[in-house]
């Protein structure tokens, strides 16, 4: 019996040994099957296409072709690979810098013509015996409104095929949409400043007016409050009119709306009711700069100049998972639709955008004009709306709900986190 365990040691051990192999194997094989080769290369190719993307994005200049031309080559294929804008070469990698003037003069000949070139040794002839460089493709960019911004010059060691001009081709058209992104970008961005610089334009007319006369009225009778006013007054002007950062905190918009609601409070009195529901999480989220101060100066003016008695202002900020959810909502008379609408198409230029963006939302706009002044409304909200789409994207803008009689709601959705977005930039 002694001696059959030795042996019987052995068989489990060896079918052990059996089951782990195997089970190695298996495991192997999983592995490769989740990276096939074309997973791999799918994913080389998507990585690299990425890194070229992200100064692309940033404009055409000595720079981003330096950062770029790398993992363009890459992308093509080629043994060298330059970039030029249409008057210089900004940048090389790989072979070919000695027939750079020639590349050059290629590149500007393509930028000229906006067409396509392939270039052989009598183009690109040299005098060193053991130059490497046989050919080259040139391809021009073409930037916003299909102009030609600049070329794309891939350098061949043997006469260019045509796979090689394809790809060259087919990288020239990318390159070139990643340009027309970063000037659609830049864009945005110079129309966003436009934007805040319109709306502290309309402040000065009607809002300064207003709460000096009011702070006016209390030198003789009280003093010591026309003095906490004109502080008021001057930190609000100071934060509405400061010449750095497109993005601000909620805490510090809310900050200001609460300076301006007190001098608007001595202005009505007892006539202004404000509600206030703030989630503390959501204080440090960043949201475009004068984006919900216009709101509530509309809602004030919406809320008290044509409804007799007291108006009611609610401004409610909610944590939503992922998202801030922002509500400024007044008691007034609000507005009908249809007018509405027509209103912010006329603006627009196009009813798509308008029918999501309507309603008042002008810092000392509309109802400071007077009964019936509704433009300044119009051109508030879409402001507002457009700077919160060229911020985060077309699913951010605005949402209005009003009516006759019913008052004016206006929603926002505002990202915690979105690439690119912070407070003071």
């Amino acid at each position: 019996m002694s001696g059959n365990v030795p042996a019987a040691l052995a068989v489990v051990a060896l079918v052990t040994a059996l089951v782990a192999a195997l089970f190695g194997v298996g495991r192997l094989r999983a592995r490769r099957g989740i990276a096939t080769a074309t997973q791999r290369a799918t994913y080389e190719v998507l990585h690299t296409v990425g890194l070229a993307a992200a100064p692309l994005r940033t404009g055409l200049d000595e720079a981003s072709a330096a950062k770029a031309v790398r993992h363009l080559r890459a992308l093509v294929g080629a043994v060298g690979l330059a970039l030029a804008d249409r008057d210089h070469l900004l940048a090389l990698d790989g072979r070919g810098a000695h027939h750079s003037d020639q590349l050059r003069a290629a590149a500007r000949r393509a930028v000229a013509a906006g067409r396509s070139t392939v270039l052989g040794e009598v183009e690109l002839h040299c005098d060193q015996v053991d130059c490497p460089v046989r050919g080259a493709v040139v391809a021009p960019l073409r930037g916003p409104d299909g102009r030609v911004v600049g070329a794309l010059v891939a350098v061949a060691d043997e006469a260019p095929a045509p796979g090689l001009v394809q790809a060259t081709l087919e990288t020239a058209d990318w390159a070139g949409d990643q340009l027309a992104l970063a000037e659609l970008d830049s864009s945005r961005e110079r129309l966003a400043r436009a934007e805040v610089r319109a709306l502290r334009a309309q402040i000065s007319p009607h809002f300064i007016y207003n709460a000096l006369t009011a702070i006016g009225s209390f030198v003789r009778t009280d003093p010591e409050r026309a003095r906490e006013l004109i502080l008021e007054f001057a930190e609000f002007t100071r934060y509405s009119f400061r010449a750095h950062g497109e993005f601000t905190t909620l805490a510090e918009e809310l900050r200001s709306i609460d300076r301006y609601l007190t001098i608007e409070r001595a202005r009505f009195g007892d006539r202004l009711q404000v509600r206030l529901q703030i989630a503390p999480e959501v204080l440090p989220v960043t949201l475009p700069f004068l984006c919900l101060q216009p709101l509530v100066e509309n809602a004030v003016r919406h809320g008290l100049s044509r409804k007799p008695g007291t108006g009611m202002v609610s401004i409610e900020a909610r944590d939503a998972g992922a998202e801030c959810h922002i509500t400024v909502e007044d008691d007034g008379v609000g507005m009908d639709p249809a007018a509405l609408t027509a209103g912010i198409a006329e603006l627009a230029g196009e009813s798509d955008g308008a029918g999501r963006s309507g309603g008042p939302g002008q810092p000392g706009s509309g109802h400071s004009g007077g009964p019936g002044d509704d433009s300044g409304q119009h051109v508030g909200l879409s402001n507002v709306d457009e700077r919160l789409r060229s911020a985060f994207g077309d699913r951010f803008g605005l949402v209005v709900e009003t009516g006759l009689g019913s008052g004016t709601k206006v929603s926002m959705r505002i990202p915690k986190f979105h690439p690119g977005v912070r407070a003071g930039s």
